[in-house]
């Protein structure tokens, strides 16, 4: 019998993949969790053989806590689930060293194969996504950058993003016109944007 944490902020999705894995003879779920920040504690409480993670939760991300549970829980992979099929998610949670990166748009007996294949030792990758990966190589920010570029997401001026990231207006500006670079873009929100869409941010 497979052990299997699921972790999905919206409620009904949750409920829903829950129960349909549940179906499934050789698999049980064994915990549910629907905050970022509880996925390791509840996996080490419950010793699952998979955790099948969203990216974007509710005080963590799925990509950090899988990087986490590799660390404190070997022998539980890890697989990402998500709406949000953007090749730097995707280079990230290979980092994070999950063993597989699906999107939700699927059929759930496409999710229980794949969850058989992790357990069997496989890597499992969305395979549109992947070509989309390859076609847009790796994340050309530092994490500096990344973090000015977030801060300035929500359209604040110079000075209080440097207040936000602890740096001096002069830095914050270097860092700015460097992410706008690197993405060839126009102005900062053209670069969050091309960030989001890549998966960088």
């Amino acid at each position: 019998m497979i052990r299997l944490l699921l972790a999905e902020d919206q409620g009904m999705m949750r409920g829903a993949l829950a129960m349909l894995l549940g179906l499934e003879e050789d698999i049980e779920v064994v915990a549910q969790v629907s905050d970022g920040t509880e996925i390791v504690p509840t996996a080490l409480e419950v010793r699952p053989d998979l955790a099948v993670l969203d990216i974007e939760l509710p005080g963590r991300s799925g990509l950090d806590a899988a990087a986490e549970l590799g660390r404190v829980l070997p022998g539980c992979r890890t697989l990402i689930l998500t709406t949000f099929g953007r090749p730097g998610y995707l280079r990230r949670a290979m980092e994070a060293g999950a063993s597989g990166f699906l999107v939700k748009d699927g059929p759930v007996e496409e999710l229980a194969i794949a969850v058989r294949r992790v357990l069997a030792g496989e890597r499992v990758i969305d395979p549109d996504l992947a070509a989309a990966a390859l076609s847009v190589g790796t994340d050309p920010l530092t994490p500096r950058e990344r973090e000015v570029l977030s801060a300035a997401a929500d359209g604040a001026t110079v000075v209080d993003i440097a207040a936000r990231v602890a740096l001096s207006p002069a830095t914050v500006r270097n860092y700015l016109s460097a992410a706008i670079g690197k993405t060839g873009t126009r102005n900062r929100m053209e670069a969050v944007r091309a960030a989001r869409r890549n998966g960088w941010l």
